[in-house]
């Protein structure tokens, strides 16, 4: 059986950004990925490096914090999405248009804090990034980690009564499908961290909203979305929910390597 690609986004763009961050799903992404890092970021400017950055929502809320933005994102329609993003908020940064196995030839320097946001799902061999993210990041910084919960996925095909589809380990989207071709098995994932990082804090990343029934969820969202935030906000880390978030953000140190 063929092992699948990376997936880039170079057709689906603007279907990206209306259905990632056209809503509430967008916006408690973005809250609860902003509040774990003010938690943890010192308080000067760090060289910011965004891997995938996709449409520059992260990498752009960071430079208005004052630190200085690498913005990489291999999908010529997202960098551009991302450039005119910058522009009209009157920011800088510096743009790259490449694939994250090209990174290392273009930087030479590590990085204050990587993010690395919604990526390894999409990677046909998600682990093969992680001695990168280790390199770029610098032996003081962080990772931001934020990655397709299966736990979540699984949960969720539970809840809908698709049995046959779990029986199979059946979870890949279809082709253009915004559904992650490779969702990450968080005790998998920790396995394959250890030797290279601490993780730190986790948090999960929609830990209910997901699960209400769609009227709930769009009555919720246009009735008082900064209360369904607060809320999403209070549970990331509960110790029965965090787990079931849609996403989980890792906030991880570096290893020293050994030899």
């Amino acid at each position: 059986m063929s092992t699948p690609d990376d997936r880039h986004f170079d057709q689906l763009a603007t279907r990206f950004a209306e259905k990632i961050y056209g809503g509430a799903k967008g916006a408690i992404r973005l809250a609860v990925l902003q509040a774990d890092l003010l938690e943890v970021l010192p308080q000067r400017p760090l060289r910011v490096l965004d891997i995938g950055g996709g449409l520059g929502h992260m990498s752009l809320w960071l430079a208005e914090q004052g630190h200085q933005v690498t913005f990489s994102e291999p999908a010529a329609p997202m960098l551009a999405g991302a450039r005119e993003r910058f522009a009209g908020a009157g920011q800088s940064a510096t743009f790259i248009q490449a694939s994250w196995q090209e990174l290392s030839a273009q930087l030479s320097e590590p990085f204050d804090l990587v993010l690395c946001h919604a990526v390894l799902e999409w990677l046909a061999e998600p682990q093969s990034i992680l001695p990168l993210l280790h390199q770029l990041t610098a032996s003081d910084g962080w990772l931001s980690l934020a990655f397709y919960n299966k736990d979540a996925l699984i949960y969720r095909n539970l809840l809908k009564g698709h049995f046959r589809k779990l029986r199979e380990q059946s979870f890949a989207g279809e082709k253009q499908s915004l559904t992650p071709q490779q969702p990450l098995d968080p005790r998998e994932l920790a396995e394959q961290l250890s030797g290279l990082w601490t993780v730190e804090t986790h948090s999960g990343v929609r830990v209910f909203h997901d699960y209400m029934p769609h009227d709930f969820q769009v009555k919720a969202a246009s009735n008082n979305l900064a209360q369904l935030i607060e809320m999403e906000l209070a549970y990331r880390r509960h110790p029965s929910f965090a787990g079931l978030g849609r996403y989980l953000h890792w906030l991880c140190r570096p290893r020293a390597l050994e030899g």
